[in-house]
């Protein structure tokens, strides 16, 4: 079973993701800053009748790096094309990619840290000169042929802008991090996707779901299924707050918007590890978990609303964590 609170889209999501994805940047809630500049870049970019820059965005999965795509393409009025790193594992892949698109045309490839290095170096030259490169024949009579390709924008998202190599990301006009969304911002997702849906929600109830969700659009979305369910199970199209709170506590999603799976992280560091420091690796261990997951999945909202500290010698649990809890901190034992 997929984790609730997981920000990852499973594959029953993503048809019904695209339905409440805003067209365009003024529909686009949160990340003002990064909107704002957005629309000055892609204003002069359609004045000057040119290509947008190539974007990297970066940040935890689920706050909206694939949204913001589709919307940049339609705001420069072109089409999309969405690969995802793990699926080009060959130079040849990429080239077919890179000399069918049209003019102007929006390349968008999801987790691109995970591109091999050898289809990376295709792509240097396709972003700076809008051309590649081909070895025909790989014998004595090995030969380059230089094809030109149609002007493009690339637009890469991530999870992991550390695991990009630094010639790759030098070549990012415009490269701006997707932060976590307040309640506020949220709760007007939660209120946007009632209102796709037919269903009207109560303010305290679209709240409620909005500080419960770990900051993360794709997780509001996917809390509101579910508390609609609760709703419609007891044949009522609204949503109360009543219904809110019934599904929310029998999901086991706290206040903070941690499941049984965060808790049992936190447990693990203060009752095992004495509160860290502790390596990561030992807490994947303790829990079952991939290191990677929890660097990606667990860590990031975790850190944010101060629950964890990663220091030099290891993970480390805050005396916020322990009130949260209701742990005793070591420090207040003596």
């Amino acid at each position: 079973m997929d984790r609730l609170m997981d920000a990852h889209i499973s594959e029953n999501e993503a048809s019904e993701e695209m339905t409440l994805r805003p067209k365009v940047l003024d529909e686009y809630v949160g990340q003002e800053d990064l909107k704002s500049n957005l629309k000055v870049f892609i204003g002069a970019a359609l004045h000057r009748q040119e290509t947008l820059d190539h974007c990297l965005f970066y940040g935890p999965p689920g706050l909206g790096k694939t949204t913001l795509a589709y919307v940049i393409a339609n705001e420069m009025h072109g089409p999309i094309r969405v690969v995802s790193g793990p699926s080009i594992e060959k130079p040849g892949d990429l080239a077919t990619i890179l000399t069918d698109l049209e003019p102007g045309e929006i390349l968008f490839i999801d987790e691109i840290h995970r591109l091999p290095r050898i289809v990376e170096e295709i792509l240097y030259q396709a972003m700076e000169d809008f051309s590649i490169s081909l070895i025909i024949n790989r014998d004595a009579s090995a030969k380059t042929l230089t094809v030109d390709i149609s002007p493009f924008t690339l637009i890469g998202a991530t999870t992991r802008a550390g695991d990009l190599s630094a010639p790759l990301r030098a070549r990012f006009g415009i490269s701006e991090k997707i932060n976590f969304y307040t309640v506020e911002e949220i709760q007007k997702i939660v209120k946007r996707t009632a209102r796709v849906f037919n269903c009207h929600i109560d303010d305290e109830a679209s709240y409620e779901i909005a500080r419960r969700s770990r900051g993360t659009p794709r997780i509001a979305n996917r809390l509101f299924r579910r508390v609609r369910d609760f709703a419609n199970f007891e044949g009522q199209d609204d949503i109360s707050i009543s219904h809110t709170l019934k599904a929310l506590n029998a999901l086991k999603v706290d206040e903070v918007g941690l499941d049984d799976v965060d808790i049992r992280y936190l447990l693990t560091i203060i009752e095992r590890f004495k509160g860290g420091p502790v390596g990561l690796d030992a807490i994947a261990s303790a829990i079952g978990e991939e290191t990677t997951n929890l660097e990606d999945v667990y860590e990031p909202y975790l850190i944010q609303i101060g629950f964890i500290n990663r220091t030099p010698k290891g993970r480390m649990a805050t005396p916020k964590a322990y009130k949260h809890l209701k742990k005793v901190h070591q420090d207040t034992l003596f």
